[in-house]
């Protein structure tokens, strides 16, 4: 059985009311130690999934999901 997060649905809700698709957002930190995704990377936000990972167009080319409660992200003050 594999591992599954579990999001509260306010919680879930508050994320896509915050982070709608076409959000430009920056990253503040991932935790991931197979790609370098470095602080202050922009991108655009696809959609965010069930699980509350935001899937993000990042500038690299990647389309590495943001997790909830792991990576950090804002919005783009300049949108």
């Amino acid at each position: 059985m594999g591992f599954m997060m579990q999001i509260r649905p306010e919680v879930l809700k508050k994320l896509r009311e915050d982070y709608p698709p076409g959000t430009k957002v920056i990253l503040d930190e991932m935790c991931d130690p197979y790609r370098e995704m470095p602080s202050g990377m922009k991108g655009e936000v696809l959609y965010i999934d069930d699980a509350g990972g935001a899937h993000i167009a990042w500038s690299n080319g990647s389309t590495l999901a943001a997790i909830h409660g792991i990576d950090r992200f804002h919005r783009d003050p300049d949108q």
